[in-house]
């Protein structure tokens, strides 16, 4: 019975509370998710997000995506922090109609197979490439390579997401198969 009721509520939120975001089929967040995008929001297919976890950038997100919960993908110029005479708090900020500062440019790229630990947070203007593991509480401050873990604050690489390269090799052959296989 919960699952039809799960169901329910992410068709909702696809296709009434997001409509004018792009987001592809087999969708599902968990409670208390925002999206908020100033430009472009698309999402993939098979798509995971987290409870209490954001979007709040401009951002293109691949296939069979995951962010754990509390996840957080932010811009960096958010507020006009150098604008003469102002407060920060009272300058104007990138969900204003005419903001024209810094940060309007940024999109964040993350590629399929992708899975952003708990409590991450990724910064707008980066690419987490194809099939990489982002390790909970880390920050993404500049672009990540494919099949890698990435880890701390700020993230860096700490090792492969395979052990070998005949692993990895397996690993994209079987993906591809299982995508084919899985077509919508």
């Amino acid at each position: 019975m919960f699952e039809w009721i799960k169901k329910i509520r992410d068709l909702y939120l696809v296709k009434v509370k997001w409509r004018h975001y792009q987001i592809g089929p087999g969708f599902h967040a968990g409670a208390r998710v925002r999206l908020w995008a100033k430009s472009k929001l698309v999402i993939g297919r098979q798509f995971y997000i987290g409870r209490d976890s954001q979007i709040e950038t401009d951002c293109v997100i691949g296939d069979y995506v995951i962010l754990g919960n509390k996840v957080a993908i932010v811009g960096r110029y958010d507020h006009h922090y150098q604008q003469p005479g102002l407060p920060i708090r009272m300058a104007s900020q990138i969900r204003d109609t005419d903001y024209n500062w810094k940060g309007l440019d940024n999109l964040t790229t993350i590629e399929h197979d992708v899975w952003i630990g708990y409590g991450a947070i990724v910064m707008s203007g980066v690419k987490i490439s194809r099939g990489s593991i982002i390790a909970a509480g880390s920050l993404v401050s500049k672009d990540v390579e494919p099949y890698s873990i990435y880890a701390g604050v700020p993230a860096k690489k700490i090792k492969a997401r395979f052990n070998s390269e005949d692993e990895l090799k397996q690993h994209i052959l079987k993906y591809d198969a299982f995508v084919k296989q899985h077509k919508y």
